[in-house]
């Protein structure tokens, strides 16, 4: 286990704010902000090692002796900074993309495009081999945001499930647990449990992700030891493959109605007005969700939303910001390194 100060914990329970915030949204994976933030493959590393020869460490050795094996400092100041930013950011988020869809868009959007150069980085020789790898990637996480959203459903059984499919998401950078959770209708669920604190449905999704993190994460380790640059570069094509997820400009071509029981086509659906009214609709969950949508131009959005703003010079903005964020955490991983 590292030796680190109080001050360096603090900044690694800042850097699981980060991933936990980035979780909460559909679309954005917290494990690139942890390929990013430097600490990606520590926590892989950390979580493979959880296993039965821990318990023989701590009936033989002590307690100490575990939790330095355990690399338990590390583990807490991370978890504690990802159930906070989380569990606050699930509402903000929530807010966000029900009233600035566009803007915090276009920030992940920025965010993600920093965040493939910088992994591209990390790939030390290129090949035919390599290129053929992100192709793979990103035609695999561009399907992934194209799969159709299923009703919701709280059966302890599924969540468990959800909880074990949505963790192994979430520690992969380019794909979003959040977001495979609204493919397997199971975001709502979640956060309304969160938000009513239903400590049952809550406990369950934690006991499923603990499953499928513990099993997944020793894959995780063993590519990067044997195939470390074909990893990177299939990693590298989940996040390009994950833009189109994060496109500020949506069209939304089928829903589920909730009075009706089945998908009908958008325009099928009336007295809804615009597409930016009907999209607050379907994120409150009230009578519509939006099952399947496409990227559109921003123009083409204006035109089918009555000539509705698109924000295009707030989006550019905000893109901007997106990829400055990763540049400056480059930076300053870089400088905290040398």
């Amino acid at each position: 286990m590292p030796s680190r100060s109080f001050l360096q914990y603090l900044i690694i329970m800042a850097k699981g704010l980060a991933m936990g915030a980035a979780d909460a949204v559909p679309g954005v994976s917290g494990g690139t902000i942890a390929f990013i933030s430097g600490i990606y493959e520590e926590l892989v590393t950390t979580i493979s090692n959880v296993n039965l020869s821990l318990f023989k460490t701590l009936k033989n050795e002590g307690l100490t002796a575990f939790w330095r094996q355990l690399n338990g400092n590390f583990l807490v100041a991370l978890l504690t900074g990802i159930s906070i930013s989380f569990i606050t950011f699930m509402r903000l988020a929530k807010y966000l993309l029900e009233n600035h869809p566009i803007l915090i868009w276009s920030f992940f959007f920025g965010l993600i495009i920093a965040s493939i150069l910088y992994i591209g980085k990390q790939i030390v020789s290129w090949n035919i081999k390599i290129f053929v790898s992100i192709i793979i990637g990103a035609i695999i996480a561009y399907y992934i945001t194209t799969i159709p959203s299923l009703a919701n459903n709280d059966n302890p059984y599924f969540l468990f499930i959800a909880g074990a499919i949505a963790i192994c998401a979430m520690i992969l950078p380019g794909i979003s647990g959040s977001f495979i959770l609204v493919i397997l209708g199971a975001y709502k669920t979640l956060s309304d449990a969160v938000h009513d604190v239903d400590m049952k449905k809550i406990l369950i999704f934690i006991a499923g992700a603990v499953v499928g993190l513990l099993s997944f994460s020793r894959l995780l380790k063993w590519l990067f030891k044997h195939y470390e640059n074909t990893t990177l570069a299939v990693l590298t094509g989940f996040i390009i493959g994950s833009l189109n997820k994060v496109w500020p400009w949506k069209e939304t071509i089928s829903v589920f109605s909730k009075e009706k029981g089945n998908e009908i086509m958008f325009n099928e659906v009336a007295d809804v007005g615009t597409l930016s009214v009907f999209q607050k609709s379907t994120h409150d969950f009230e009578s519509y969700k939006t099952v399947i949508e496409k990227s559109i131009s921003p123009f083409y959005y204006s035109e089918i939303n009555n000539n509705i703003n698109p924000l295009l010079f707030y989006a550019i903005v905000f893109m901007i910001l997106g990829f400055l964020t990763i540049f400056i955490l480059e930076r300053v991983s870089t400088n905290k390194n040398n």
